[in-house]
């Protein structure tokens, strides 16, 4: 079984209270080596078999159909969960 990896992150011109959140926490936590934070999404897709080029194809039309939305979201990677492709 194969599985593809899609990420899909907010257009840096979108607000994300939810990265502006995580980064004003982790100095509290004496992490303050980060000076920003963009939190995303990412989806699984599994497939019977070998991950293709044709399946790839087939999951960037998905990311950029369904996954994300356009008008707020980039779709940022779809690619092969093992790395091969």
């Amino acid at each position: 079984m194969g599985r593809i990896v899609v990420e899909v992150m907010p257009k840096p011109e979108i607000l994300d209270p939810q990265g502006k959140a995580v980064a004003g926490a982790l100095p509290r936590l004496g992490l303050d080596q980060f000076s920003g934070v963009r939190q995303g999404k990412r989806f699984e897709l599994n497939v019977e078999g070998e991950v293709t080029d044709e399946l790839l194809a087939a999951a960037r039309q998905a990311a950029e159909t369904a996954l994300s939305n356009p008008i707020i979201e980039d779709v940022v990677g779809v690619y092969d969960a093992d790395g091969t492709r």
